[in-house]
This record gives C-alpha cells, sequence and structure tokens, in this order.
C-alpha cells in the first residue's frame, strides 16, 4: 500500500508541475527527492535544490530564447577576435564593454569606425553575444534590412509602434550604416530611430565612413548634424584603422603555403643572400 501511496504522490506531483509551469523542477525533483531521502535533508534544504535548480534553468532557457532573436552572424566571439591586428584596440576595454552594466544601464552608444574588412562587425558581433549571456537583449541587424522595414512600417501608420518594439531591446547593433543610400525615406527613419533611443536605450553602430562623411547618408546638414550630436553625446568611440583582415588572408592565401620571413632561420637566411650575391 505504501509503494501504491507514493506512486500516486509522484503523479500528483508531476501533473500540478505541468500546472505550475515548472519543467526545471519537474526534471530534477526525483533524484533530488531520493538523495534527500538517503541523506536525511530538511525539508528547507530539498526546497530550497528545488528553487535553485529552477532559477537556473530559467535563466539558462532565457538565454537560449534570446541569443535565437539577436540573430548574431555565426562564429564572432571575443575569443576568435584577432586583438594583434587591431593594437589601437585595447583588450580590457572591450571586455568591460561587453559587460556592459554600465554603459547599456545608462543608454550610451559604442561607435567602431574603419574600412571594410578591419573586424568591425566581428567585434561589435563579439559584444553582442558576451551581453546576451550577461543578460541582456540584443539584436543584431544590416542597416539597410532594418531601415527597409522601419521604412514598411511607416507606409503601414505603423512606424511609431514598430520602433516602440524595438525598445525591448537593450542593445540595437546597426552594421554598415554609411551604405544607406542617401534617400529621404530612408534617413527619415533612420533619423527618427535614433532619436527615439536617444540617452533611453543603446546602439552599437559599425561605420567605414568617418563623420565627415556622412553627409553621404542623411539628406541635409541638420539632420546629419543632429543625427551625430545624439550619437556622440553619450557614446564610446572606437577606430580600428587597419589593413583589412579578409584583404590580408586572401593575400596569404595567394601566396601559398610556405615559411613566412620572419620565421626565416639563420642558414636559411644565409643560402638566401648567397643566392642574391650570386645572381647579382
Amino acid at each position: 500500500m505504501t509503494g501504491i501511496a507514493t506512486s500516486v504522490d509522484a503523479a500528483r506531483v508531476e501533473l500540478l508541475l505541468n500546472e505550475l509551469r515548472l519543467p526545471g523542477v519537474k526534471a530534477i525533483w526525483p533524484k533530488l527527492a531520493a538523495q534527500s531521502d538517503k541523506e536525511g535533508w530538511p525539508a528547507a534544504r530539498f526546497l530550497a535544490a528545488l528553487a535553485e535548480h529552477e532559477a537556473a534553468d530559467r535563466t539558462r532557457r532565457r538565454i537560449e530564447r534570446h541569443m535565437v532573436e539577436a540573430r548574431l552572424p555565426a562564429g564572432k566571439t571575443l575569443a576568435t577576435f584577432d586583438f594583434e591586428s587591431v593594437p589601437m584596440l585595447s583588450k580590457a576595454q572591450a571586455m568591460a564593454l561587453a559587460a556592459g552594466d554600465a554603459w547599456l544601464k545608462a543608454g550610451s552608444n559604442l561607435l567602431l569606425f574603419g574600412p571594410p574588412g578591419g573586424g568591425k562587425t566581428h567585434l561589435g558581433a563579439a559584444i553582442g553575444l558576451a551581453l546576451v549571456e550577461n543578460g541582456w537583449r540584443v539584436l543584431f541587424a544590416r542597416t539597410t534590412d532594418l531601415v527597409q522595414r522601419l521604412q514598411v512600417a511607416r507606409r503601414e501608420l505603423a512606424l511609431e509602434s514598430a520602433i516602440a518594439k524595438l525598445d525591448r531591446y537593450d542593445l540595437l547593433i546597426l552594421d554598415d550604416i554609411t551604405y544607406v543610400s542617401k534617400d529621404q525615406a530612408e534617413t527619415s527613419v533612420l533619423f527618427e530611430l535614433i532619436a527615439a533611443r536617444y540617452e533611453r536605450r543603446s546602439l552599437l553602430i559599425t561605420a567605414n565612413q568617418p563623420f565627415g562623411e556622412w553627409g553621404r547618408i542623411f539628406p541635409d546638414q541638420a539632420m546629419t548634424l543632429a543625427a551625430i550630436d545624439r550619437l556622440v553625446h553619450h557614446a564610446t568611440i572606437l577606430e580600428m584603422n587597419v589593413e583589412s583582415y579578409r584583404r590580408k588572408v586572401a593575400l596569404d592565401r595567394k601566396r601559398g603555403p610556405g615559411r613566412p620571413p620572419v620565421h626565416t632561420t639563420p642558414n636559411e637566411l644565409d643560402k638566401t643572400l648567397i643566392d642574391a650575391g650570386s645572381a647579382a
């Protein structure tokens, strides 16, 4: 009879946990209950262990959801970023930005400047990934794609609602802002997004062109100055003026296998010099 009663109680627990939507507790409670019975845990310890597991499971599932919605490009992490190729960038500063506590709470911005292929997208996505792992909500988007979506919302008289929905993200990563065409409809919705998030929600922007060239983005100087003013008022600006990483890799591949000159041994160097002298 005791075994039957225990089975009935266990079935009731399963049903109740389903109804209460406690999947973490449901997955672990039989194991913890057996351990509790074996070791003679007080009830409070057993309940605390269940609650801790449920809290950890909810955090894990929340991060998984936020990771999917962030739409970050795959493989872009701080661990795979080549800091040695960007000597003007402080790794310690990048790691501090990846924590996000200070600048995201203040609604500040992060602006990454540099030529194409210099690692701006990689660094921006890597910081975004670290922020998601730390519990922040992030959305990565090519600026042109997001602007087109906002244009559609404007045509449907829903631009204000569309921008409001983006408020749920602590950080918007706008990649390649300078690829937006100088069109009144496009740049006006971009300006409205920047203005709406000013001092409230953060933006991370990558740009191939310095501010002096942003007149190519916005249709008039007044809008250009107003957009820049709002972006830089509370911002960290990182300049990554380095050779294109993609170009460097392509050149290395074209040269083919072989030992780079910096690793030439003394004997090899002597032979090279002797051959050069003979040829002369």
